[in-house]
């Protein structure tokens, strides 16, 4: 069976990890300006192409933050032909699904993806991690779906980028909003239980997160606000007496 060929645009710390991931299954190639980023690649013997060469990809991964991804879009839409498949890896979907219908050829198969994991969650492998599917063009992301729940082991959730978005608000939005409040805290006290070193291992999880992360989950997603909402509310009615 001819192995496909893939170009994962963008090969930051998450691209890197799908290439790690993919790289016994595709054949892979990276296309990305930064000289940082092609030095990385080629050290890992990937290849390094141009914008070009989307044109020769079945499958195109964007590992892009959702602040570049219409730059992006527009940058690759000339060079794609019939029946590629592009898939988005954005933490957010609403808007970036808008983004990717209205600037990919209406011939280019579109999945919109949130792989619920990252560089520092999956080091210990990525079976049984959850990745939702949006499908939005096409019907290829069902043996794609196949692939990641049957080879890859993880744990497939197909839904709509609207439901993805209400639920990731309280899921990332809180987890991220929480994060970003505990930073201004005293982490390390010698007086702690276990309650609280858990939710210091959580805070963890998402410290590392790129600036351009938390602005997708916590500002893009036009649920969050009311996830912020609530929970200003409980926090101020938790200050009242009775």
């Amino acid at each position: 069976m001819t192995r496909p060929f893939m170009i994962i645009v963008g090969f930051g710390a998450f691209g890197e990890l799908v290439a790690r991931i993919l790289a016994d299954h595709a054949d892979i190639a990276i296309n990305d300006p930064s000289p940082k980023a092609q030095d990385k690649a080629r050290a890992l013997d990937i290849a390094v192409v141009d914008v070009s060469a989307v044109a020769r990809a079945d499958l195109i991964v964007l590992a892009v933050p959702a602040s570049g991804l219409e730059d992006c879009l527009t940058g690759l839409s000339a060079f794609l032909r019939s029946g590629q498949v592009m898939i988005d890896t954005c933490s957010i979907k609403e808007e970036p699904v808008r983004l990717m219908r209205a600037i990919l050829p209406e011939t280019v198969e579109i999945v919109a993806t949130h792989p619920m994991f990252g560089p520092q969650t999956a080091r210990n492998g990525i079976s049984g991690l959850q990745m939702v599917i949006c499908p939005v063009r096409g019907q290829k992301w069902r043996p794609l779906a196949h692939f990641l729940r049957s080879v890859l082991g993880l744990q497939v959730l197909v839904t709509t980028p609207e439901e993805h978005d209400r639920q990731a608000a309280v899921t990332q939005g809180l987890t991220h909003l929480l994060a970003h409040a505990l930073g201004n805290f005293e982490h390390s006290p010698k007086i702690r239980t276990r309650s609280f070193e858990l939710l210091m291992e959580a805070v963890a999880m998402v410290s590392s997160d790129a600036p351009e992360v938390f602005e997708a989950i916590v500002r893009g997603n036009r649920y969050v606000p009311e996830v912020r909402r609530i929970l200003l509310n409980a926090l101020e009615g938790s200050n009242k007496t009775t």
